[in-house]
């Protein structure tokens, strides 16, 4: 609030001389009888203490003793209350007491409501109003006298008050300060205004006694014995309780006991203590059970006997419910309160206490940062704060729930807030009034130590402090400062400035710094919840309280004055609060233009909007719904952006939702659940923020939104704390990696961020990745480039690999770390991955500076290919050699690999020399192979071995042992015998190795026996030789099709070719071999057989024929005249039919009506496919009955027209034929289709599966053409069996059953026939035979399930299976 609004109807004190109207003093107040001692201690001292009970008047009769004095006409009196509605109250009251009206004489503020006029003397306001007007007016220079009231209650705003009056009483000697409280310890509070108040100590005027006297009763929940808890002066005076009270545990059960004896003492209103809104709801229930017909719901009346009038009374209720309780009333009153009633609000009336002794208190824990609210005894000051409630109009009776021997080891006093709540915003309004170290700040009680550091860390973690180089305030510090707001509020303001969204934060900033504008009526909870879910966002109940901003406002600019507040009423929103809430958002809007935030007024949904949410009403329910769609639109900021200025400030309120313990995971190992009443509880988000955390029964979330994790590490990158797992390579990335978590107040962020290890920002760090770099991708190669250099000295290194196996000795190629050095050498060291590897390659100029050289990898050693060769090379065959040295170990020496269909060819001859190379070592090893005896005449084996060696160059031609015993023999002069010979076995790595490879590469065998692997592989080796003929055949095959194709492609105009898509003409293929063109009329100079050259001069025939494929006829050459003759048969036919085929509406036109109908419901897919079907058929029977040989061996032109014109003749009458038959056919198929679809037995499921088994052979598609011409007509016999199986079977099941078996054994033999055929070469004799026994089936099925239709011929199991042995 501005200086100027603040001193708004002050006038300078040279221009105040005020008078005070008439004075009076009620009599029947102790505090009237003691004013003149007060007065004169007020006069005397620059401090005084007044301490009383309550009811004593002190805090109404005080301000008139001051003004009596004169205090109050230069400077005003100033007048603190705890909260703000005491504060409007005593107002009331002292107004009514002078006769004046309020905003005169007297006047008061409370947060944005100032009823102040320019004659005002005495000024009534909580103790925030005055500690917020100490950053404007540091002397206060305002007041001439300041009353202190309540100060009992050590809220942190009074402790800070005190200790800054102690520091501001030496620079204003004229200031008055009045402490006052009902219980207080008065010695303290002197000596600690004693050292700074000009007068000296500071006096102290209690102010005691009252009218009525009260009675404590101790009646503890726990206790067994009614009068053991009763002190021995009361024993007497004790009246009689109500039976059952004794042993009560449970604290509503005894409540109600209390209040019954209570009610049985005689009239007068009873005020109960409660912790908070539960209880209060519990003990109404309880109560209105307990009294039945004589309980009175609030503002009600009865005429029942001995009614009353049950009230709730706490901090969340409307003004209206609140004020119900100064109201007149015809009933005993049981009002149930929070502790608001034990100092704040004095309730008129109360003649009877019910104190449980307990209270929720405010704790803040500094171990995990959560205001927590627990239900704790209530201090020894407290207890007779409550019982000095009672005893205003009569005798009171206060009844203790608790022990005397309880309240005796209670302290003494309440423990000050400043020692159990965050110290933040006071350390930071500290600094910015330059108070130095809140240590020594003169506090009555001064904070633990580690509150203060918990506060210093709260304003280190929303940046307002820089604590790096001693205490500084930051930028945003100051600018915290000078906002009258949590800093945790303000921080999240000034972030929402750089987000874009001040102006929606400005609004939630003031929303949480208020009590809630939604009320939620005990008697009316379901109604005010239903109407309050129209604001409801379910993922953030920050955006609920923007949705309801705009609906008020709106609702505010739609209707009057009075119709608004009706409404808020009616939807159960305070309009006072809303006021409220405005007012803050007004003043922060006021504050924010010197700070520089883009504050603007927030959209408001129109008229026309409205009437498009509602379907034309412009109701409440559509301005709800307006303003919600109006957050979502475009045009205002992303809830993001909003939700991320709101975590700045709620880093520590972060939870992670846990699956484990189905509740979140919070900051500092704490664990909380979402708030029933919140948008978000029936939802569970990964991540939540809450504006604040508050612990009752257990620790719940309030006000929450659902956050994304990855908004939290940029704004908590001063507070999170980053841990690395061990560095690991990665070949994808080309650089040294590691794992990153990332953790903040224990919460982990991120769990296993992969991240470079050069990234993490220390030397070493940077070292080691070089280090890896080099290692895994240079020396090791693990790694996905391009670089030429390195293929060169990935070739460069085998080479030098193979030259060390050739020269069988280990460690000459230089080894990992060589290379790794030499890198390191060559590479600067800024290279620590594959990305800054490419930008330094990329300037680097030669290309070969990182090139092995021979010396690096070999020093001077060597191997040449003439002693060393690579291929072996007999004959014409040429074989790959490869050396290996691994000692001990199979395949140690030299490796031969030799074709399996080589093998036969291969000699033994020249593979005992070894190569040359390794000429010497064999030498030297056959010496020391042979017999000790022979041995013995060939030492020193090294020196004799080179003397043989010149011996050996000599010898072409022979073996290595005869060359050897030669050179033996002319060294030494005798021969090594055959036995002596047989005794000597060379080490494997000097015996030539063979490994020998199928025609794929897969090896077959290895040894060094060469004649043992040719036995053992010798059918292995036939085999392949013959694979290898085969497809030498193949290949001249396909030879001679294309030089056939050719040579009668240009002189017969009858060929015709496929155009592609492209119009090119496309060759057919069958079985992936090329073949002709289509063929559309006789092709001339068609021959029986063709002859070419293949593989190594193998002479290959081939037999050309026509082809049927596709429903068009190709030349084709194939490999055997039994598929010549099978296949050119179809040919021929397929090319008869095209040759004389007729129109389709020709061959339809001639069907009568019966038989259209029976080859409309043919299994045919449609009337063309039939028709195609009818004349291929009749094609085939003209040309099988014309034919005098065999049909697959026409190869005359004359013959194919003398063909032609026998079938045409009677072609189209033949087709019509075969119509009519078809017809018939497809009848008697329709007739047992229909009676298998009619069938749904499961008795029968057997048959039918097996009948549809029988259908789909006897008609697959083209049956007709599938069907020889001799069994056509049988069809329509085997179908009516078929229906007459179906029949016989539903009468008799297992008949069929045992019949049917007989079929499957007959047909499970023919199937293994066919399988066994199927692989063997194809013959036409072996076919007709198969193709008998498939018609003799179906003749058997006639004889078993239909004999009165009869067989062609006699049939049974044992013919049918006689028949096949023959095959």
């Amino acid at each position: 609030m501005s200086d100027q609004k603040k001193n708004r109807g002050v006038r300078p004190r040279a221009q105040r001389h005020l008078t005070p109207p008439p004075i009076t003093y009620p009599e029947q107040l102790p505090v009237s009888a003691r004013r003149e001692e007060i007065a004169a201690a007020i006069r005397d001292h620059q401090v005084v203490i007044v301490a009383g009970e309550t009811g004593s008047g002190k805090t109404t009769q005080l301000p008139k003793i001051c003004m009596e004095l004169g205090r109050g006409a230069n400077g005003m009196i100033g007048h603190t209350q705890p909260r703000r509605i005491a504060a409007r109250s005593v107002a009331e009251r002292i107004c009514f007491e002078l006769g004046v009206p309020l905003g005169g004489v007297v006047g008061y503020q409370v947060r944005f409501t100032e009823e102040v006029g320019p004659d005002t003397m005495v000024k009534l306001m909580t103790d925030g109003i005055l500690l917020a007007e100490i950053q404007s007016d540091p002397d206060l220079l305002r007041y001439d006298t300041l009353i202190i009231d309540e100060a009992h209650e050590r809220s942190l705003n009074i402790d800070f008050i005190l200790g800054y009056l102690a520091q501001l009483l030496p620079r204003r000697p004229e200031l008055k300060v009045i402490v006052t409280s009902a219980s207080i310890d008065t010695e303290r509070f002197a000596a600690h205004f004693g050292q700074h108040s000009a007068g000296g100590m500071a006096p102290i005027v209690e102010v005691s006694g009252r009218t009525y006297p009260v009675e404590i009763r101790y009646e503890p929940l726990d206790s067994d014995d009614d009068e053991a808890s009763q002190p021995e002066a009361s024993a007497p005076a004790a009246k009689p309780r109500t039976p059952g009270r004794s042993g009560a545990i449970d604290q509503v059960t005894g409540i109600v006991g209390a209040c019954q004896e209570l009610m049985a003492e005689g009239p007068g209103d009873i005020l109960v203590f409660l912790s908070g809104e539960g209880e209060i709801r519990d003990t109404q229930q309880a109560l209105a059970d307990e009294l039945g017909r004589r309980y009175v719901e609030p503002g009600a009346r009865s005429s029942v006997p001995g009614a009353a009038e049950v009230l709730p009374l706490f901090a969340r209720l409307s003004a209206a419910e609140q004020h119900r309780i100064f109201e007149s009333h015809v009933h005993r009153r049981i009002i149930l309160a929070t502790n608001i009633a034990e100092t704040s609000l004095t309730v008129p009336g109360i003649r009877y206490v019910v104190d449980p002794g307990t209270a929720r208190i405010s704790r803040y824990s500094n171990k995990t940062k959560v205001q927590r609210l627990p239900i704790e005894p209530v201090s020894q000051a407290s207890a007779n704060q409550r019982a000095g409630r009672c005893g205003r109009v009569a005798d009171g009776i206060c009844i203790r729930l608790y022990s005397e021997e309880d309240f005796a080891h209670r302290d003494e006093f309440t423990q000050p807030e400043i020692q159990r709540t965050s110290l933040a915003s006071v350390i930071l309004q500290m600094i910015s009034l330059g108070l130095g170290n809140i240590s020594k700040f003169p506090f009555i009680d001064p904070p633990e130590e580690r509150a203060v550091r918990a506060g210093m860390q709260l304003l280190e973690e929303i940046g307002a402090l820089d604590t790096r180089s001693g205490v500084r305030m930051t930028r945003i510090g100051r600018q915290l400062a000078r906002l009258p707001l949590d800093p945790r509020l303000g921080r999240m303001l000034i972030e929402a400035q750089k987000n874009g969204c001040a102006s929606e934060v400005l609004v939630l900033v003031a929303a949480l710094s208020v009590q809630d504008v939604r009320e939620r009526p005990t008697e009316k909870r379901a109604q005010a919840d239903q109407l309050h879910a129209r604001f409801t966002a379910s993922s953030s109940d920050f955006l609920a309280y923007l949705t309801l901003w705009r609906y008020l406002h709106t609702q505010q600019r739609e209707l009057s004055g009075s119709q608004f507040r009706r409404t808020c009423r009616a939807e159960f929103l305070n309009y006072l609060r809303y006021r409220e809430w405005s007012d803050v958002v007004h003043q922060l809007q006021q504050m924010a233009r010197p700070l520089g935030l883009d504050i603007h007024r927030l959209e408001l949904p129109t008229r026309t909007q409205i009437l498009d949410a509602g379907a034309g009403q412009a109701d409440s329910a559509a301005v709800a719904t307006a303003c919600r769609e109006l957050g979502r639109g475009s045009d205002t900021p992303e809830a993001g952006a909003i939700h991320r200025s709101m975590l700045v400030g709620l880093l520590s309120n972060l939870g992670n939702w846990s699956e484990r313990s189905h509740d979140y995971a919070g900051a500092r190992g704490t664990h909380f659940v979402i708030w029933p009443g919140s948008g978000l509880h029936r939802h569970t988000p990964d991540w939540v923020m809450a504006a604040e955390l508050v612990e009752t029964s257990r620790l719940f979330a309030r006000t929450v939104a659902a956050v994304e994790p990855h908004w939290i590490e940029p704004l908590a990158k001063h507070l999170s704390r980053k841990s690395y797992s061990e560095p690991y390579w990665s070949s994808r990335k080309g650089a040294a990696m590691c794992k990153e978590k990332v953790t903040l107040y224990g919460m982990t962020l991120v769990a296993d961020r992969n991240i470079l290890l050069s990234s993490v920002g220390t030397e070493s760090a940077k070292d080691l990745a070089r280090e890896m770099f080099i290692r895994h991708a240079l020396v090791e190669g693990d790694w996905r480039t391009h670089h030429k250099f390195l293929r060169r000295n990935k070739e460069a290194l085998e080479d030098a690999v193979r030259t060390e196996e050739k020269l069988r000795k280990r460690g000459m190629v230089a080894d990992d770390q060589a290379i790794l050095e030499f890198y390191t050498e060559k590479i600067p060291t800024t290279v620590v991955s594959s990305r800054h590897f490419d930008s330094w390659w990329k300037k680097q100029k030669d290309k070969t500076i990182l090139d092995f050289t021979p010396e690096l990898l070999l020093g001077n050693a060597g191997a040449s290919s003439s002693d060393y060769p690579s291929e072996w090379v007999q004959g014409d065959f040429t074989f790959g050699l490869e050396y290996t040295f691994n000692p001990g170990q199979y395949g140690d020496g030299v490796t031969i690999t030799i074709p399996v269909t080589l093998l036969p060819q291969v000699e033994e001859a020249g593979f005992d020399w070894l190569v040359p190379g390794m000429r010497e070592d064999l030498v030297t090893g056959t010496i020391r192979a042979l017999p000790k005896q022979v041995r013995r005449k060939l030492v020193p084996a090294p020196d004799v071995a080179q003397a043989i060696l010149p011996l050996l160059d000599d010898a072409t031609g022979v073996s290595f042992r005869e060359a050897f015993s030669d050179a033996v023999f002319r060294l030494r002069d005798f021969w090594i015998t055959e036995d002596e010979w047989a005794q000597a076995t060379l080490p494997p790595y000097l015996q030539m190795h063979f490994r020998i490879r199928s025609e794929r590469g897969a090896v077959l065998a290895e040894g060094t026996n060469l004649a043992e692997l040719r036995h053992d592989l010798a059918p292995r080796a036939k085999s392949a030789v013959e694979g290898v003929v085969k497809g030498a055949v193949a290949q001249a095959l396909e030879e001679a099709r294309q030089g056939l194709t050719d040579s009668l492609r240009p002189s017969d105009s009858t060929w015709t070719a496929q155009p592609r898509a492209g119009g090119a003409a496309e060759p057919a293929r069958l079985d992936g071999t090329t073949v002709s063109a289509p063929v559309t009329s006789w092709p001339a100079n068609l021959p029986v057989s063709v002859e070419t050259t293949g593989l190594h001069g193998m002479v290959v025939r081939g037999y050309p024929a026509l082809v049927r494929r596709d429903g068009a006829v190709y030349v084709d050459v194939l490999s055997e005249p039994a598929e010549q003759v099978r296949d050119h048969r179809l040919g021929v036919i397929q090319l008869l039919k095209q040759t004389l085929e007729l129109p389709e509406a020709r061959i339809t036109s001639r069907w009568n009506s019966a038989q259209a109908l029976g080859l409309a419901g043919s299994p045919y897919p449609s009337t063309a496919a039939l028709v195609d079907d009818l004349q291929l058929t009749v094609a085939r029977n003209l040309a099988d009955q014309w034919a005098k040989a065999p049909l697959g061996e026409l190869r005359d032109q004359a013959l194919w027209n003398d063909l032609c014109a026998s079938a045409r003749n009677r072609f189209e009458d033949a087709v019509y034929e075969l119509a009519g038959l078809t017809a018939r056919i497809c009848a008697a198929w329709a007739q047992l289709e229909q009676s298998l679809r009619a069938n749904t037995s499961i008795t029968l499921l057997a048959t039918v599966s097996d009948l549809r088994d029988q259908l789909r052979e006897l008609m697959p598609p083209g049956f007709l053409f599938a069907t020889p011409q001799a069994q056509l007509p049988h069809l329509i016999r085997y179908l009516n069996a078929g229906s007459l199986r179906l029949e016989k079977a539903a009468a008799n099941p297992s008949a069929d059953d045992s019949l049917a078996w007989q079929i499957q054994d007959v047909t499970s033999t023919i199937n293994s026939t066919r399988e066994e055929v199927a692989g063997q070469p194809y013959d036409p004799a072996v076919q007709h035979k198969l193709e008998e026994v498939r018609w003799m089936v179906e003749e058997f099925r006639v004889s078993l399930f239909a004999q009165q239709l009869g067989t062609q011929g006699k049939v049974s199991a044992k013919r049918i299976t006689k028949l096949l042995a023959t095959i």
